[in-house]
């Protein structure tokens, strides 16, 4: 792709602004529609065509890496915050509170949260970040009897992408619905809640499988202009 160096400084500034364009359009319409928006859409609202924007961002991974790199960032630094809680069910819940804020607020962001999307190093990062975070933590919440210990971190993992899924939509029927059905979601882990559960936890490879047959992205690739 041609950085634009040796380009006359007009053409530079054209560049770039057409690049920032394409940036804040992206963000807003995958706010709105979620991230399986078309790039011809994109490429419309941000007044640029097609070659355009294939030009700044060959791949549709490359695209959303660029507009939710900050967005990804800061679910990473809410992790980070809720390792050093002294509580861990504080961390936890509070860490979960700042995610599903989000969730609810951008379609977008959610999408790349409970989903699988290939080439995407920014989100494929989270992903590994948040299975930590939520095992340390509920390691260390199980060690101290708060939550029920035979819970996995792909049962919260599971359980938290199925309600993420649908919190834009909670959040747009009512703005603090998706707060209740966290809640029932987290009185459900106390120990004192616990009851057999009647089938095994997901594997690893079983949870990743799922991110993405949730996500409709089984058949999508690499992550191309599709």
């Amino acid at each position: 792709m041609d950085t634009g160096q040796n380009q006359p400084p007009a053409r530079r500034r054209d560049a770039r602004r057409n690049r920032e364009l394409l940036i804040a359009a992206a963000h807003e319409v995958y706010s709105e529609q979620g991230v399986e928006a078309p790039l011809d859409v994109i490429a419309r609202r941000a007044g640029v065509g097609n070659a355009t924007l294939y030009r700044h961002f060959p791949t549709k991974a490359a695209l959303v890496e660029e507009v939710f790199r900050e967005a990804l960032g800061s679910i990473r630094e809410a992790g980070e915050e809720a390792r050093l809680a002294a509580s861990p069910w504080a961390g936890f819940t509070g860490y979960l509170d700042q995610v599903f804020a989000l969730l609810a607020a951008d379609r977008g962001a959610g999408d790349l949260m409970t989903t699988g999307l290939a080439g995407v190093p920014s989100l494929e990062a989270l992903h590994l970040h948040n299975l930590e975070t939520v095992t340390m933590l509920i390691g260390r919440a199980q060690e101290d009897g708060t939550v029920r210990g035979d819970i996995t971190p792909e049962d919260l993992l599971v359980t938290l992408a199925a309600l993420g899924r649908v919190a834009p939509a909670l959040g747009a029927a009512s703005p603090c619905a998706w707060r209740r059905y966290l809640a029932l979601f987290l009185d459900g882990l106390r120990a004192e809640a616990a009851h057999p559960l009647p089938a095994p936890s997901l594997t690893s490879a079983q949870l990743g499988s799922f991110l993405v047959e949730l996500g409709g992205h089984a058949q999508k690739g690499d992550g191309s202009h599709a």
